[in-house]
């Protein structure tokens, strides 16, 4: 009685084998560009917190704050903790800054490194008295992280 093998030839491994890497190759940088883009949406997040003390301190005042040209960080002049505790597991500092009422975030070391020591920077419109707009953008890091950015900012 004759047996008959089955089985797969080399030459069908092979092409499944070639299949697997071209998804492969395809697969693991978009894949790597959706973990940036995830991680930065912390920057929103973390953001929203003084995008609302600036807005409300530009509708009560009519004005962003003028006291805190000559510091880097305004954080206090709109009633919000310092930059450097204002973290988290991706951003390393969110501040306020001169007097436009810019909020700059910066991603820390833990960040992808597409975005690590990257900055965002928000910026409002005119504090006119009506609604404040913000606009995301670059902030010229030591990454350029405006690919990245969450399509709300783009």
């Amino acid at each position: 009685m004759k047996k008959i093998q089955s089985g797969f030839t080399l030459i069908e491994l092979m092409i499944v084998v070639a299949i697997i890497g071209i998804l492969a190759a395809i697969a693991i940088p978009q894949y790597q560009n959706y973990v940036a883009r995830a991680q930065a949406s912390e920057a929103l997040s973390l953001a929203s917190g003084a995008k609302v003390a600036v807005a409300e301190f530009a509708n009560t005042n009519g004005a962003y704050a003028t006291t805190c040209a000559s510091t880097p960080d305004c954080n206090a002049e709109y009633g919000l903790a310092a930059a450097n505790t204002i973290i988290g597991k991706y951003v390393s500092e969110v501040s306020v800054q001169d007097t436009t009422g810019a909020i700059k975030v910066t991603f820390g070391t833990g960040a992808h490194a597409k975005l690590a020591g990257g900055i965002m920077n928000l910026t409002p419109s005119a504090a006119d008295g009506g609604a404040i707009s913000w606009t995301c953008a670059d902030g010229g890091g030591t990454v350029t992280v405006t690919t990245l950015l969450p399509s709300s900012c783009q």
